[in-house]
């Protein structure tokens, strides 16, 4: 190799050198982005791995006893060892089996009627009611399916009943809020919350650092004004860019894809309204911990990735592990699809979302006050 050709690839090779001791320094120094490289996929396989279960357990059931009876019980322990069903609420009227599956306290309502047990040593064949939460088909079908084989064996060690040729008593099960299993009634009400997730972060998680990028931080930090009327003045404008996007997705559901809206338009507009308000705030928050734009984004992605994993949305959130679920009742979006699924699919009114309603508003208080203490009078 000539001598000129020697000195050009040897400084090719100290300029590309140069180039990458660069490029490593820089990666060293923002940390944020270092922690995405290292935690998107530990976060993407733990959940995926540990918290994401499509067959559900230990569904939250409420039970209306009739009568008290060596069977009803024996049946009752029967669909609790089939490990989906979890009796937490005995009830004795009607009307509360019923609130508490249009509250989503319950998923599950069972009804062992009066005469059941008299019915089955007759060789009647009774049938026992189970009432499921439809709003979700993924997590009900699985544990209805699984009544065939409680109703096949329940009571095979009972003494003093007639030989069965075939099952002593029936399940006669109803699916209420999506009798169908239609699809689009789970995802489109669900779909709402995604989005107005995804964009709210976006956009104020951008607003503080944008300002100090665009170098107009100073002139905001000599006006007379506190970080509080500061937020307002960025986050309020947002709540109504939401509130339009929230009404262009229910419209398109509604025209196109029949989801009904049994509940109040007014109250879900109102607790839409909440929401926005929430996810801005924490995107706020974000905007004021970045130093650039692209920090604020990754923060915003990292955010995002538990929320639509962990919410209920992709999968049913009585299947997670308790860990998996205490994390999703700190993320906004689980109230949110609770919410907007019980006033379009249920007609459910204020009362019966008062733990979600309050969790929401909690949430937005706490992401509020840290965003005003994070936010930085000075561009230090």
């Amino acid at each position: 190799m000539s001598g000129p050709s020697r000195f050009r690839w040897h400084g090719f090779w100290r300029r590309t050198q140069a180039m990458l001791i660069k490029e490593f320094i820089q990666l060293k120094r923002d940390r944020v982005s270092f922690v995405m490289i290292v935690m998107v996929p530990l976060i993407q396989l733990l959940l995926f791995g540990y918290a994401i279960n499509t067959t559900p357990r230990n569904m939250p059931t409420a039970v209306l006893l009739q009568e008290q009876t060596d069977i009803g019980r024996t049946i009752l322990k029967a669909m609790e060892n089939t490990q989906y069903f979890k009796v937490t609420r005995v009830v004795i009227t009607e009307d509360e089996f019923d609130q508490l599956l249009k509250s989503g306290d319950v998923l599950f309502g069972i009804e062992i009627p009066a005469g059941f047990e008299r019915a089955v040593r007759r060789g009647d064949k009774p049938a026992m009611l189970v009432v499921a939460d439809a709003t979700d088909p993924v997590a009900a079908g699985s544990a209805l399916t699984a009544l065939n084989q409680v109703a096949q064996i329940a009571l095979q060690n009972e003494r003093g009943l007639p030989m069965p040729g075939g099952p002593l008593f029936e399940f006669r099960t109803h699916a209420r809020y999506n009798p169908a299993a239609n699809t689009a009634l789970n995802i489109v009400p669900g779909l709402i919350g995604t989005i107005l997730t995804m964009t709210m972060l976006i956009f104020t998680a951008l607003s503080v650092t944008r300002e100090i990028e665009r170098g107009t931080m100073e002139s905001l930090l000599a006006m007379p004004i506190t970080p509080f009327e500061i937020m307002l003045g960025k986050i309020i404008p947002y709540i109504l860019v939401g509130f339009l996007q929230a009404a262009i997705i229910v419209a398109i559901g509604i025209l196109l894809f029949g989801v009904p809206i049994f509940g109040s338009l007014l109250l879900l507009a109102a607790l839409s309204t909440l929401f926005i308000t929430a996810n801005l705030a924490i995107g706020y928050t974000f905007s004021t911990i970045a130093q650039n734009q692209l920090q604020a984004m990754q923060m915003s992605i990292m955010f995002f990735l538990p929320n639509i994993l962990l919410s209920g949305f992709m999968f049913p959130f009585a299947g997670m592990p308790k860990w998996a679920q205490y994390i999703g009742e700190c993320l906004p979006l689980t109230h949110y699809m609770r919410i907007v699924r019980a006033i379009m699919l249920k007609g459910a009114v204020l009362s019966d979302l008062r733990y979600d309603t309050l969790a929401l508003f909690a949430l937005m208080l706490v992401a509020m006050a840290i965003a005003i203490k994070r936010f930085r009078r000075t561009l230090d």
